[in-house]
């Protein structure tokens, strides 16, 4: 079956409730990156649908933000069962226009999934407080109600997980929302708009604009006053231009910005263990997510058994297209990636870095996101890929002596999202995971995204958090009521 031919397949724009043409009919090109065929024409909206869907949003917000928290939390609960009743169909049309293996796909939409079922729950649960009065005659409250209209602004390495966890706690609150997917993977966004219209939400809470003019919807997003919150995962430097645009309406914004994770291994780790998860942390999705660990930092006693185990492992991973057998990782998103890499590996080797495992593309360049991994040693840390987010599937390790100068290696970053480290000295866990200036930290696990944890990072990384009973907070304000008997 051809994916156009899936029934929850759509390439129009979802706005006020119905699939519908930009008026200017242009439409824009979704790439398989396995193959570089057209999987799909995609509705290119414009400004006019942006403000048609920012408009629908806030019409329908007094009427949802009004029903009950139960009513919200049932509809939800049944967009989670459509959403898993479909998990093959969406894993597919994921694998396909985005190219991670089918299952890592099924794995991102049962997660995506799991905040749906969450936040369906936490909904019941946006508790207020009483306070004693400051004085005899006073009685003081507190309340939580729903910020308003949410823009959102997604991704395309994960494109349906990172859409639940915003908009099922935004809406779960009584938020109405607009979602902005990539231009490079509109078609997972769209079956769940789908789906959300199966579900029961109503016309306006949840619209999906398809465009491929992120900075000019971008503007419109942080220059409406009516939308009251922006919530956007990517890069940092776009991320920072978001939250200047939005100063000038005072809005509240949630940042999941870039990563530069680190791992540690420490001498007294255990080799085998720390090895897999290692794998696991780097090279999940081609290596393209902000959690992945990016620079590795081994422990001089144990440098050796640990590059010789690790690059066993890697030697073991399958490349190939998402949707053949046995393949551990896809092709990297676009040829912007593949150049961006290879340049990081150059320079790193110019600086003086020893490729102990080779890979990268094969003999024609031109005609191939698919790249195989690389191991890099004796890696300076002068080289640009000690400060960069690499996403993808190269892993440099770095060599360090004690404690305390691997803790100023990791922290030598603008960065502060995830990081993780191996050991089994209580003491320093406890010196270590205190140490590190990062908003998550994996100890003796490369693994840390979960539904109820609360997923966010510091300094340069981002602001808020998702997931968790944590992350609705992001989307109520804070109410107080003073009350003179």
């Amino acid at each position: 079956m051809g994916i156009n031919e899936f029934k929850i397949f759509r390439t129009q724009a979802y706005i006020d409730g119905v699939f519908v043409d930009a008026s200017s009919k242009q439409t824009f090109q979704v790439i398989n990156p396995a193959d570089g065929t057209v999987v799909a024409d995609v509705t290119d909206c414009g400004t006019e649908e942006v403000l048609g869907a920012i408009n629908a949003a806030n019409n329908a917000f007094p009427l949802w933000s009004g029903r009950s928290a139960i009513d919200r939390s049932i509809i939800l609960k049944r967009w989670n069962e459509l959403v898993l009743e479909h998990l093959d169909t969406l894993a597919q049309i994921l694998t396909i226009e985005q190219g991670k293996p089918l299952s890592e796909s099924r794995g991102e939409i049962k997660y995506g999934a799991s905040f749906i079922e969450w936040f369906a729950e936490e909904s019941k649960r946006v508790y207020g407080d009483t306070i004693p009065g400051h004085l005899s005659d006073k009685r003081i409250l507190v309340i939580k109600q729903p910020i308003g209209v949410v823009a959102a602004i997604t991704p395309w390495n994960f494109p349906i997980a990172m859409i639940t966890r915003k908009v099922a706690p935004a809406i779960a609150v009584g938020c109405t929302v607009v979602i902005k997917p990539s231009e490079l993977t509109p078609l997972s966004a769209l079956a769940l708009a789908e789906l959300a219209n199966q579900a029961g939400i109503p016309k306006g809470v949840f619209n999906v604009i398809t465009t491929e003019n992120a900075d000019q919807t971008g503007k419109i997003f942080s220059n409406s006053p009516i939308v009251k919150k922006i919530s956007f995962t990517g890069s940092t430097e776009v991320g920072k231009h978001l939250i200047r645009q939005s100063a000038a309406t005072v809005k509240k914004v949630s940042m999941e910005l870039g990563g530069n994770a680190p791992f540690i291994v420490f001498d007294d780790a255990d080799i085998e263990n720390a090895s897999t998860a290692a794998l696991l942390a780097k090279f999940r999705n081609a290596g393209q997510t902000c959690v992945c660990a990016n620079r590795i930092f081994v422990q001089d006693s144990v440098f050796d058994s640990f590059s010789k185990l690790f690059v066993q492992k890697v030697k073991q991973l399958e490349v190939g297209n998402g949707l053949d057998k046995n393949v551990d990782i896809g092709p990297l998103i676009n040829q912007e990636a593949v150049e961006f890499i290879d340049d990081l590996v150059r320079d790193a080797l110019q600086k003086g870095a020893d490729e102990i495992l080779r890979g990268g593309l094969d003999s024609d360049r031109t005609k191939t996101l698919f790249y195989k991994p690389i191991v890099l040693t004796d890696v300076s840390v002068s080289s640009k890929i000690f400060g960069s987010e690499i996403f993808g599937p190269v892993a440099p390790i770095f060599r360090f002596k004690t404690e305390d100068e691997v803790i100023n290696l990791a922290n030598d970053t603008s960065y502060g999202l995830a990081s993780y480290f191996f050991g089994k000295d209580h003491a320093r866990i406890w010196r270590v995971a205190e140490g590190l200036d990062y908003g998550m930290i994996g100890i003796n696990t490369g693994m840390i995204s979960t539904t109820v944890a609360p997923f966010g990072g510091i300094k340069e990384s981002g602001i808020g958090k998702e997931g968790s009973k944590y992350g609705i907070d992001e989307f109520v304000v804070v109410k107080y009521l003073c009350w003179s008997l």
